[in-house]
């Protein structure tokens, strides 16, 4: 996916972290940290089910991208920890609140990079939705939390 700048308002507290020579990352990742690097959520080892994916990512969950790293590069990146960001999601009616974590692929065995999906619990949850929709959009506005950074959406506080 093409970078996408997600951000849409309030603080984002960002953090620089440091990406290794073969990870690539687009503008609009999330991103989790493995050990001491910032890496896309496609590059999270499979967990053999989506809620296991969802909870090894949410439990890890580092922010949004805010700068590429291209193959190669090993300069660090700023990633968001917080703020509203606008993902892509599937089809549906969504409340103020509603937990949000990242998306699975078709194939079930990887997590998409840029795209969330509706989680019936925190320990799955990167954010919370932003903005009330009733008329079933393709996007979601989210408040995300960093668990690495600021102990992720259980019991976090909404964005300024």
């Amino acid at each position: 996916m093409a970078d996408r700048m997600r951000w849409r308002y309030g603080d984002t507290n960002p953090v620089v972290a440091a990406v290794d020579a073969a990870t690539e990352i687009e503008i609009g990742d999330l991103l989790w940290q493995d050990v001491d690097n910032a890496k896309p959520a496609s590059a999270q080892p499979d967990q053999g089910t989506e809620p296991g994916n969802q909870e090894e990512f949410a439990a890890n969950f580092l922010g949004v991208a805010m700068q590429r790293s291209r193959a190669g590069e090993t300069s660090p990146v700023r990633v968001a920890t917080t703020g509203v960001f606008e993902f892509d999601a599937a089809a549906g009616n969504r409340e103020l609140g509603d937990l949000m974590g990242a998306a699975e692929d078709t194939a079930g065995t990887a997590l998409r990079n840029q795209q969330v999906a509706a989680v019936a619990e925190s320990r799955y949850a990167i954010g919370r939705v932003a903005r009330r929709e009733t008329s079933s959009p393709t996007s979601v506005l989210v408040d995300i939390r960093s668990t690495v950074m600021t102990g992720g959406v259980y019991g976090g506080s909404p964005s300024a």
